[in-house]
């Protein structure tokens, strides 16, 4: 036995250890499954369970789904629950109210009438006893007086109540048997309780019972009030009146029938005046909802109707004259926006005929600079180049015009990317060697084709390339290309000023300037950024920016491979691998948990410790958990995410100009000149830009949408890793 016990009590000193500590395991089949892990670990480890309540939530979707959107619905559902419970409380209560009242009238006539039969009993034994019929004890003669009792109490009751007569305790001696009148069963139908009661107390005591007949008629209930009283020759006998509360049922049925049907006609009733008045509420609220949608689609005449002079009116009143302004307001935003771009287009189309003139005149000064004094020379080369920026103002002008009448053309053919940067990199040469910067070409070591106009986007890699060089501060300047999939993409990367958090939403605005006082070398007219943009979307294709300030800056042209294809993703990060954050550095250029001071940005190694070119280095794996750019493509360590209907990037990819979430995976090269393949980067910029407006050095300079958001992903050597084995450097 002591074994047994401390097996079954864990913990208990003594226990066998050869037998298992603890539950006891259960053969059944529902013992398995209970041991197999049914509840183990609640609903979520349990997939008998999970599969159960899928079973169960999926029919009641439709209904939460309705239950969600009509408030009509909500408001009387509810309306009914509520009245249902007041009935139900108010019904209970009254048949509560109900039962106790005709009990206690049952009880006070039943207490009277049984004591007006106790009393009558007793004077019959007396007036037996005084007579001496019986005194000489023979047993018969008390029989045939019980029996006369009985009959003689009953029939005055005229079949309200029924008599019944036991002897005390088991004592039938002397032949005084139980009697009852009518079919009653005496020893069934008074309690035993009530009985044991009796014979221990001399006065009256009552109960309630079922009154069983002898016969197959069903049983009733009953009040029974007893006392135990003495025969003629002084022998105790138990005397117990029945009394049927069949009526009192009755009564009270129909009581709760009464209040069923009143109740549920008074829920139902409550239920439909619920659903006219929420009606009224509701009818005219939808009615603004579907005017709203409509409007909001651009359907600026749709109006509410309005009846009356209720608040529902005043609501319709208001709406409408909502409606009313605000079509006024987009009527004359439109009539105005179409008055500067006619005016835009009309001036910039009469300037030239002057334009052209003052230029033929400008350019025979020019010539004849040589024979003027100093000054008028000098003035001459101050009026050449003013007219050179006129005339490329004027140009910008001319195209946005273009753009915004949707007049703008796409000659898409098949062209080698590779030609168009080298051509915008020679362009850009003699600027780079004014300030110094150092222009590298990455991955042009095989075709990138696309189908595209060559002519603009040479203007948008114009636009970024020498935007990279007036803003890197004389650090190198990095040019990426990549194609995978059904994509295309041309990354520029430069380590200068960078930009602050908000300026990448607004860095492709027209005429905007990250700093307006910034000297500038190369005259912009800050329209560059925004034509880029527009020949991007023209394309069907993404242009966008990530930045950090004092990190530099990226810029991302992505464009579809064949003409009207979707794009999907990008081949190259939006951020690239040596960013802050994926260095581990903080926005100050710390060591993230350590106070020790780090560089901001990579140290630029003199041309001669430069890597080799066409020499690739090893995979590096990223310490880190790796994230990965949305928009990257598969084999690039990145998820594909599909491109919206309104042809933009995908979800927090380009369109906004802000950088948000973590990018990755194709690694780009870092500022050290050093041509990398990369694991998943991870991180993203907070979408902050610094130092870049949209005044590029030449009319070409080109928009771009700056936005990022990421997944994580899987570090791995970038799809397009042969095309990061060389550069070519220019410029310094």
């Amino acid at each position: 036995m002591r074994g047994d016990s401390a097996a079954s009590a864990p913990g208990r000193s003594g226990a066998r250890p050869e037998r298992p500590v603890g539950r006891k395991t259960m053969g059944s089949r529902f013992g398995n499954l209970l041991e197999g892990g049914l509840l183990q670990g609640g609903v979520q480890g349990s997939p008998v369970l999970r599969l159960l309540l899928r079973w169960v939530r999926r029919p009641l979707l439709p209904v939460m789904r309705l239950w969600r959107r009509n408030i009509q619905l909500r408001v009387v559902a509810t309306t009914l629950l509520m009245s249902l419970g007041v009935v139900l409380l108010l019904g209970f209560v009254v048949i509560g109210q109900v039962r106790n009242g005709l009990l206690e009238a049952k009880v006070k006539a039943s207490q009277s009438q049984a004591t007006g039969g106790f009393a009558v009993a007793k004077q019959k034994a007396d007036e037996t006893a005084t007579d001496g019929s019986p005194g000489d004890g023979n047993p018969q003669n008390v029989i045939e007086w019980m029996s006369q009792l009985v009959s003689s109490l009953s029939s005055g009751g005229q079949g309200a109540f029924d008599v019944v007569t036991l002897p005390p305790g088991d004592d039938s001696g002397g032949g005084r048997g139980p009697r009852a009148s009518g079919d009653v069963n005496p020893n069934k139908s008074v309690p035993e309780d009530l009985r044991s009661h009796i014979n221990t107390n001399t006065g009256a005591a009552q109960s309630y019972t079922r009154i069983r007949y002898s016969t197959n008629k069903e049983s009733q209930p009953a009040l029974v009030i007893g006392k135990q009283l003495n025969d003629p020759n002084g022998d105790p006998y138990e005397l117990y009146y029945l009394f049927p509360l069949t009526q009192e049922e009755k009564s009270l049925s129909l009581v709760k029938g009464t209040l069923a049907t009143a109740g549920l006609f008074v829920v139902v009733l409550l239920g439909a005046v619920a659903w006219l008045v929420v009606r009224q509420v509701v009818t005219p609220v939808r009615m603004a909802a579907g005017i709203a949608e409509r409007l909001s689609a651009g359907r600026l005449q749709e109006r509410m109707k309005v009846t009356g002079e209720d608040d529902i009116a005043r609501l319709g009143e208001a709406f409408n004259k909502m409606a009313q302004n605000l079509q006024l307001k987009i009527q004359q935003l439109e009539d105005l926006s179409r008055m500067q771009r006619r005016f835009v287009s009309d001036v910039s189309h009469e300037l030239r005929t002057p334009l052209t003139t003052v230029r033929m005149a400008a350019d025979v000064i020019h010539e004849a600079r040589e024979d003027f004094d100093p000054v008028t020379a000098r003035s001459a080369e101050l009026l050449a180049d003013q007219l050179d920026r006129f005339e490329s103002l004027l140009a910008d002008l001319l195209e946005i015009s273009r753009f915004d009448a949707g007049a703008a053309a796409l000659e898409a053919e098949p062209i080698d990317l590779r030609e168009v940067v080298r051509r915008v990199v020679s362009g850009a040469a003699p600027l780079a060697d004014r300030k110094g910067t150092a222009i590298r070409v990455l991955g042009d070591q095989q075709p990138v084709v696309a189908e595209a106009d060559a002519r603009r986007v040479e203007r948008v890699l114009r636009n970024l390339v020498v935007n990279a060089v007036e803003h890197g501060e004389g650090k190198d300047v990095v040019v990426k290309l990549a194609s995978a999939g059904g994509a295309v993409a041309v990354a520029v990367r430069d380590y200068g000023v960078g930009l602050k958090p908000g300026e990448a939403t607004r860095v492709f605005s027209r005429f905007w300037r990250a700093d307006p006082a910034r000297a500038r070398t190369t005259g912009g007219t800050g329209l560059g950024l925004s034509i880029a943009l527009e020949d991007a979307r023209l394309h069907g294709g993404w242009l966008q920016a990530w930045g950090e300030p004092g990190g530099g800056s990226q810029f991302r042209l992505t464009l579809p491979r064949t003409a009207d294809e979707p794009l999907r993703g990008s081949p190259i990060p939006l951020e690239p691998k040596d960013s802050r954050r994926n260095r581990g550095l903080d926005d100050a250029g710390l060591p993230r948990g350590s106070g020790e001071k780090s560089a901001t940005v990579p140290v630029q190694p003199a041309a001669e410790q430069r890597s080799p070119a066409h020499t690739p280095l090893a995979p590096r794996l990223s310490a880190a958990t790796p994230t990965a750019d949305p928009t990257a493509l598969p084999g690039n360590g990145a998820r594909v995410v599909p491109r919206p209907s309104t042809g933009g990037p995908p979800a927090g990819g380009a369109g906004n100009g802000s950088a948000t979430g973590p990018t990755g995976s194709t690694g780009s090269t870092a500022g050290s000149g050093a041509s990398t393949t990369a694991g998943s980067g991870a991180g993203s910029s907070s979408g902050a830009e610094t130092g870049r407006g949209n005044s590029g050095g030449t009319p070409e300079q080109g928009p771009k949408d700056a936005a990022h958001s990421g997944v994580p992903g899987r570090a791995h050597r970038a799809a397009d890793g042969p095309d990061e084995q060389g550069e070519t450097t220019r410029g310094r």
